[in-house]
């Protein structure tokens, strides 16, 4: 059985997931630790909960979600997952860094690429990959149809959806994704986004003001 820990990070409120199983194993998605107290806070619930990594997931690559990959890929050394097509957006985080008005180095470690209706597991719990463009290019949702849950990033939140102002945005292309993707599975399906409360298919597809 698949279990969820959520924990709200960096001055942006992003939200890293870290999602177990019985066996001890584990995926951290988007890590986006950015304070010394913030890692000691990942790591120490790892280790209290005798975790393994599995491997890195990222739902996208804007800087918000990044600020602890390189600690992540340092102290667990395992690949990062994520679309090709937001490759660029991960090179840009340093300028994007600099924007905002700090400093972050350029991602060094191995990634591997997901594409739409790919499977991650762990052991028997496996997730199916959707693309779902429009807040970044490669932006991709971690479904369990199994357990009824998904790790949407910052595609979809309770009543509303993502941002598409950014760079590579498109708000057509968003909308179009989520009603044909998402909006079809199970209304009962849990979605635990990259900033702000879970919600559900079922409640976005009835109430978000968005649809």
């Amino acid at each position: 059985m698949l279990q969820i820990k959520s924990f709200t990070f960096n001055p942006f409120s992003e939200n890293t997931y870290v999602v177990f199983n019985g066996n001890g194993n584990a995926f951290i998605i988007d890590p986006g630790n950015f304070s010394e107290s913030e890692t000691a806070q990942l790591q120490k619930f790892i280790v209290d909960h005798s975790l393994t990594v599995q491997n890195i997931l990222l739902t996208h690559a804007h800087i918000d979600h990044v600020l602890g990959l390189q600690w992540a890929f340092d102290t667990f050394n395992v690949p990062v997952l994520m679309h090709d097509l937001d490759q660029e957006i991960l090179d840009r985080n340093p300028m994007d860094a600099n924007r905002f008005g700090f400093f972050f180095k350029p991602f060094i470690g191995e990634i591997q690429y997901l594409k739409e209706n790919d499977t991650v597991s762990l052991n028997a719990d496996t997730f199916q990959v959707l693309h779902v463009p429009g807040h970044s290019p490669g932006s991709i949702v971690y479904y369990s149809e199994a357990s009824k849950l998904m790790i949407s990033g910052d595609v979809l939140f309770e009543g509303s959806i993502g941002r598409t102002d950014l760079y590579k945005g498109n708000h057509e292309q968003l909308i179009e994704n989520i009603t044909a993707k998402l909006f079809l599975l199970d209304g009962d399906t849990e979605v635990y986004s990259g900033h702000g409360n879970p919600t559900s298919i079922g409640f976005e597809r009835d109430h978000n003001p968005f649809f």
